[in-house]
């Protein structure tokens, strides 16, 4: 922790119980960007002789070795692996700090002081106004988790959605939850690789909320290629996903890399962008939501901290640990912008016709 302090060495003592934190855990990461920033032997040698006089209770016969996945990188065996490893977890889990529609991603904020359902149906709407959602609209939905997207499209826009995830958990409990809310003929869940499309299928609207952090770098373009080729001429896709900073340089090695999104690559906007760009698509909005991610952050730590004990009769006190200190650092870093989350609205060109009124008006009437 002091001798060669990192992301990684400072994770690990924290989910290995060499040290622990109570109160605002997201406070604690001024202190690790300044144990990491200052290189001073001086200040180590003081810190060694502070840590001297503390009690040696070791846990490290207990440290885990995080995800070992197999075979090559980003193939679809990996990936189904990678995505398995993070989800497949415990629906139950989840269930304990996400809103009521589990939706695994950034709420949309009005004001600091709104809730998580508030905030995470605001932008299941937001998404739906976008995406200029009508009645019979087909839509695919890329990484549908628990399927919160598609059953509010479904439900108050009169569409039929298709989602697909890699996660076995994941689409079953999203069927079960489509059936109890009586919206099977409009929603249908797959287990699929993004790569196994039926090629013969066309969308008027694709959404991925979330989901492309996965895809990696070397095969953005075939992302966005299977997008291009599954969308109607004139269709939207609506890509929602965290970016690197072009700013701040990525720190290595990675805690999130081997204990919580294992092959998750992060990447630039201008990647993105580009990527898209060499497929045909159209950009026609950018919006950063990086402030809305760290207060949705902020609220799923304080609803697993209240939840500690359920969570790890649920889970175990070391994956409970690694996802408080996962979520705590991850608010850190959109706060300090090390982090961003784009919405990037894609419109596949039909003739120089957009279909899109001048305006975005209607993206915010009625909220």
């Amino acid at each position: 922790m002091f001798m060669s302090p990192n992301e990684l060495t400072l994770g690990e003592a924290f989910i290995y119980d060499d040290f622990d934190i109570e109160g605002d855990i997201e406070g604690a990461f001024d202190l690790a960007d300044s144990l990491m920033q200052d290189d001073s032997i001086i200040k180590k040698l003081k810190l060694g002789t502070l840590l001297a006089v503390l009690p040696a209770t070791s846990n490290q016969n207990n440290l885990p070795h995080g995800a070992r996945l197999h075979g090559g990188l980003h193939s679809r065996e990996r990936d189904r692996d990678a995505v398995r490893y993070h989800y497949d977890i415990s629906n139950d889990f989840y269930s304990l700090w996400l809103d009521r529609s589990m939706v695994y991603s950034c709420g949309y904020f009005k004001s600091a002081d709104d809730d998580i359902d508030t905030a995470q149906t605001r932008k299941l709407d937001y998404l739906c106004k976008k995406l200029r959602l009508q009645p019979g609209d087909r839509v695919l939905d890329l990484g549908c988790g628990w399927g919160g997207l598609l059953m509010h499209a479904a439900k108050y826009y009169g569409v039929d959605s298709f989602g697909i995830t890699l996660s076995a958990p994941q689409a079953e409990l999203a069927r079960e939850r489509i059936r109890l809310a009586g919206l099977e003929d409009h929603c249908k869940v797959e287990v699929r690789d993004y790569r196994e499309l039926d090629p013969s299928r066309r969308y008027d609207k694709i959404v991925s909320v979330g989901m492309f952090e996965h895809v990696g770098e070397k095969l953005l373009t075939e992302y966005f290629q299977r997008a291009w080729n599954s969308l109607r001429p004139g269709g939207i896709f609506l890509n929602h996903g965290i970016a690197a900073s072009a700013i701040f340089p990525s720190s290595s090695p990675s805690f999130v890399d081997k204990y919580v999104f294992p092959d998750g690559e992060l990447v630039p906007l201008n990647t993105t962008v580009r990527a898209a760009e060499a497929c045909g698509f159209e950009v026609r909005d950018v919006e950063s939501l990086r402030e809305h991610y760290a207060l949705t952050l902020r609220q799923w730590v304080r609803r697993l901290e209240a939840k500690a004990g359920e969570a790890k009769r649920i889970v175990s006190d070391l994956t409970y640990r690694v996802w408080r200190i996962y979520m705590s650092g991850s608010a850190h870093r959109f706060k300090t912008g090390r982090l961003n989350l784009y919405q990037v609205l894609f419109l596949k060109p039909d003739g120089g016709n957009s279909h899109l009124p001048l305006t975005r008006e209607d993206w915010y009437a009625g909220s």
